[in-house]
């Protein structure tokens, strides 16, 4: 189990190594990694720079929509709950 945990987690973090952002919501969707920040701070003790941000529901569900479907619930205000973003500084 624990190998497959690091697919996951190796899968996360060669996505942020290609310069893009991903919120713990997108990490969760696509690649099954259920503690985003366990990662950030592996990758920061192995020297990455990794900046953060926060960033509103809907921008991530935006980024999400470009490759999957997913739809949040009609009454969940997506412009006011906020994710906390994480990219490489390059």
């Amino acid at each position: 189990m624990t190998s497959f945990r690091n697919g996951l987690a190796l899968a996360a973090r060669e996505h942020l190594a290609t310069g893009k952002p991903l919120t713990r919501l997108e990490a969760i969707a696509l690649y099954g990694v259920a503690n985003l920040p366990d990662v950030i701070k592996e990758m920061r003790h192995q020297g990455w720079v990794v900046k953060s941000r926060n960033v509103s529901y809907a921008v991530a569900l935006a980024r999400l929509n470009e490759v999957t479907v997913f739809q949040a619930p009609k009454n969940l205000p997506i412009k006011e709950i906020q994710f906390t973003e994480y990219w490489i500084s390059k």
